[in-house]
């Protein structure tokens, strides 16, 4: 789908709204992430 950019100030807030969509995912992504991946440590046992 292509969309018509009739000045720089539209081109650039479409690239704007796309950057900061893509920032929220990751910001929300990682911190989940993160806990997938230590929350898979197994706890060590001391005897």
């Amino acid at each position: 789908m292509e969309h018509i950019y009739y000045s720089l100030h539209d081109f650039m807030l479409h690239s704007k709204t796309i950057t900061y969509l893509i920032m929220g995912v990751i910001l929300i992504l990682l911190p989940l992430y993160w806990r997938f991946l230590t929350g898979r440590d197994e706890k060590n046992r001391y005897y």
